[in-house]
């Protein structure tokens, strides 16, 4: 398949202050690098903190990168001084996490879908409204709907003319942040199975962010674990279970609740999680994951791993993959 998107060595920095030493940055994405596949879902999980919505808002063009290079279909348009193409804004669209703060209130639901159909499509008068109702079909929504306000209808169908809202452009690419956690998980379901039922009918391709591997595990063709602003494990979706290599990617899955002996026996041996997520504008020195590490070596904090390939797809960030480890002691067995 061919890469429609790729992000090189990426990074996305917010001064937050200034000491003795100079400006103090928050390090939201520092130094990421991954590929898109045409057509293909790649799930980006990490905690609260992980840097995962600052990467996809810097993808989308709502910041820009402090450094690094973004990639769309070979362009690169993450350095871009103006990223108001609308070609580019055509292409690329996002749904956000809260439906009711992502819809104008004080617009109708036609009204909504309207715009991006105007904008993107130069649809006008009767074209536009059988357009948007199109749209509204799509996500399983009647046409009165288009006379509705956001606040008369509930929370899982305003995420359903959120997606619409995206659609609206006809994408090629889709982010889509978080876009079932603030919904029931009665209808959490609901948007999942319609998310796929669309990438099949429409081609999309998706940039699924979550911080629920549950939720991940049936929709996502590969996955990528970031913590701190850096990804540490990237793997086809059923490798990336059945083998997990990163200790904080095996305490992530050893994690996720199931419902059966058969899922408990599949999951990873129970890796303890330790403390919380440390601040990004103070990110541990080496291995950014080392203070929590059961695992850890006397090398993890000093020396930052390089992603490295085990498998074929599958790449990991860790010294136990690299030639520093066999060099050193585990920080237990140090004196």
């Amino acid at each position: 398949m061919a890469v429609i998107l790729e992000c090189r060595d990426l990074t996305k920095y917010f001064r937050v202050g200034r000491n003795k030493q100079g400006p103090v940055y928050l390090r939201a994405v520092d130094g990421v690098s991954f590929e898109v596949q045409e057509g293909e879902t790649l799930g980006l999980v990490g905690e609260s903190g992980s840097g995962k919505s600052t990467l996809a808002y810097t993808i989308v063009g709502m910041y820009r990168p402090t450094g690094g290079h973004i990639l769309f279909r070979g362009q690169d348009i993450g350095m871009e001084a103006d990223r108001r193409s609308m070609a580019l804004k055509k292409e690329i669209q996002i749904v956000f996490q809260d439906p009711g703060s992502s819809l104008n209130p004080r617009r109708t639901i036609g009204q909504i879908l309207g715009l991006p159909l105007v904008l993107h499509r130069g649809l006008r008068g009767a074209a536009q409204e059988e357009a948007a109702i199109e749209l509204l079909r799509k996500v399983e929504l009647p046409p009165e709907y288009l006379l509705k306000s956001p606040s008369s209808i509930g929370g899982g169908e305003k995420q359903m003319v959120a997606i619409a809202r995206a659609l609206a452009s006809e994408p090629s690419m889709v982010v889509l942040d978080e876009p079932t956690s603030a919904l029931d998980v009665s209808v959490q379901a609901k948007i999942i199975n319609k998310l796929i039922a669309l990438q099949r009918e429409m081609n999309l391709t998706y940039l699924f962010i979550t911080h629920d591997l549950s939720v991940i595990r049936n929709v996502a063709t590969r996955i990528a674990i970031m913590y701190l602003g850096r990804l540490c494990e990237l793997a086809q979706a059923a490798e990336f279970f059945e083998q997990p290599e990163h200790p904080y990617t095996r305490m992530l899955i050893s994690s996720v609740p199931v419902i059966s002996d058969e899922e408990e026996r599949l999951k990873p041996k129970k890796v303890e999680s330790r403390g919380e997520i440390p601040s990004p504008v103070n990110i541990p020195s080496g291995c950014s994951f080392h203070p929590r590490c059961p695992e850890r070596a006397s090398v993890c904090s000093k020396v930052n791993p390089e992603m490295v390939l085990v498998r074929p797809g599958h790449y990991v960030r860790c010294h136990q993959f690299t030639s520093c480890w066999s060099d050193t002691k585990k920080v237990g067995e140090i004196g």
